[in-house]
């Protein structure tokens, strides 16, 4: 099966989508909602954009609910550690899914929970 690349407005939308996520570092919940407004506003830009979008805007969702869980684990001492490794991992896979995507190549994040298909 020989797959074209998406051209450079697509890449570029899908770049955008994953690192939209860091929007959650000045916005509560951005790490969902930036994805979301990529995804929403540029899914019609292309197949690339919109599963990448949904990829991104996914893992937010998964990344939130495990923040959530690990908070809730802190009053049995081992929620604080869940906390950090969740952030270096949401970190570390973000930053991979934009750069695969700007190579054109898609992305699936790990331990995702696929609400959106």
């Amino acid at each position: 099966m020989n797959q074209e690349r998406p051209g450079k407005q697509e890449r570029m939308w899908a770049v955008a989508a994953h690192l939209s996520a860091f929007a959650g570092f000045v916005i509560p919940l951005g790490n969902v909602l930036g994805p979301l407004i990529v995804w929403l506003l540029k899914r019609e830009e292309g197949a690339f954009v919109d599963s990448q979008g949904k990829e991104a805007l996914n893992f937010g969702i998964s990344v939130t609910i495990y923040g959530a869980i690990s908070t809730l684990l802190i009053f049995l001492f081992v929620g604080v550690l869940l906390l950090f490794a969740l952030f270096v991992f949401w970190v570390v896979v973000v930053i991979m899914a934009a750069i695969r995507a700007n190579d054109g190549i898609p992305y699936r994040y790990p331990l995702t929970l696929r609400f959106i298909t």
